[in-house]
């Protein structure tokens, strides 16, 4: 059990802080950035927009409770890194830029399959008997 609390924790905090760092360095809009965007075909507006929902989506999965908030944080960051990965492939990129946001969904993925019962929504499938009736993270046995 202590495995997985470790391995959920070193996937979350990788991801979270790719999000940050890339959600501030949208944000800048520095020449790279702007420059990367167009080569993909998108304008450079989409940096804002970028930014701010990976700036959101970092500590989303970092603090406590919001199993909802959290369903959300995950699924918005697959579908960018998912989507950074075509993007790449579209434009005939090299593999590694194609590879790099699928090595982070797969982190992701890992990161939402580790997580504690928590910060779950719900049931996960093929759950335990002992992790579907687990007490959320912290809470003690009277």
């Amino acid at each position: 059990m202590q495995a997985k609390v470790i391995a959920y924790w070193i996937t979350t905090s990788l991801v979270a802080f790719a999000f940050a760092a890339g959600g501030l360095m949208d944000l800048l809009g520095g020449k790279d950035v702007v420059e990367g965007l167009a080569h993909l075909g998108y304008p450079a507006y989409f940096a804002s927009i970028l930014g701010v929902w990976k700036l959101l989506g970092a500590p989303a999965l970092l603090v406590p409770g919001l199993p909802r908030l959290k369903e959300w944080a995950y699924a918005g960051m697959f579908f960018d890194l998912t989507g950074a990965a075509v993007s790449h492939a579209a434009v005939s990129d090299p593999i590694a830029n194609v590879l790099t946001p699928l090595v982070l969904a797969g982190l992701l993925v890992a990161s939402w399959r580790l997580r504690p019962a928590s910060r779950v929504l719900g049931t996960l499938p093929g759950a335990s008997r002992e992790e579907r009736s687990a007490p959320p993270m912290g809470a003690h046995a009277a």
